[in-house]
């Protein structure tokens, strides 16, 4: 089970219509996956700081990666950091790979794509199936995430608390959802002052 793959799904089925948030939904997959990591026993956290395990190794080839890019020697990397690291355009990451695992593929809106990629679209795949199973039950992991990113959506069950080291990963999200938000809304705001000035110009 990855719970990255099932956050990506679940987010594109919830609200198919709308341009997925890449930086919200990056962020939310990096969490995802040291929420994985951790119920793998392949990290653990110290405070606020990520220790890898050598053992065991994840079966899932992008959960490995993650693993893999861990921080291995002291003083370790901090959850906050890891986020922003590995949460780095991880959204395109998770995308080809359910397109080459043949869990969604691409349309075009018209007959001439001039070179696009299409829309990505789900297909009737058992990755899909357990994401809607996972999500329908209520999980609390899979709720918490999908709220950080933005769809409006409630999961038909209701959910129970997450364990405290599950909880900690998923305020960090949060925070940094929110840190990403205050940066869009300063950008925004000094485009805006910018386009007046030249109008005024």
């Amino acid at each position: 089970m990855s719970t990255a793959r099932d956050l990506w799904i679940t987010v594109m089925e919830l609200d198919p219509g709308r341009a997925v948030p890449r930086g919200a939904l990056s962020l939310a997959l990096a969490g995802a996956e040291v929420i994985d990591l951790l119920d793998l026993g392949a990290l653990r956290l110290d405070g606020d700081r990520l220790v890898p395990a050598d053992d065991p190794t994840p079966q899932d080839a992008l959960l490995r990666q993650a693993h893999t890019a861990l921080v291995r020697h002291a003083p370790y990397e901090s959850l906050d950091d890891w986020l922003w690291r590995r949460g780095r355009a991880l959204a395109d990451g998770y995308e080809a790979a359910l397109e080459s695992d043949g869990d969604l593929s691409r349309t075009h809106r018209h007959r001439l794509s001039f070179g696009g990629k299409g829309e990505p679209v789900l297909t009737d795949s058992p990755a899909r199936r357990r994401a809607q199973e996972r999500w329908r039950a209520g999980d609390p992991v899979l709720t918490a995430l999908v709220a950080a990113v933005g769809p409006a959506a409630e999961p038909a069950a209701e959910a129970p608390d997450p364990t405290d080291d599950t909880a900690t990963v998923l305020a960090a999200v949060g925070d940094a959802e929110l840190e990403l938000e205050g940066e869009r809304q300063r950008r925004s705001v000094e485009q805006a002052a910018f386009d007046n000035i030249w109008r005024g110009a």
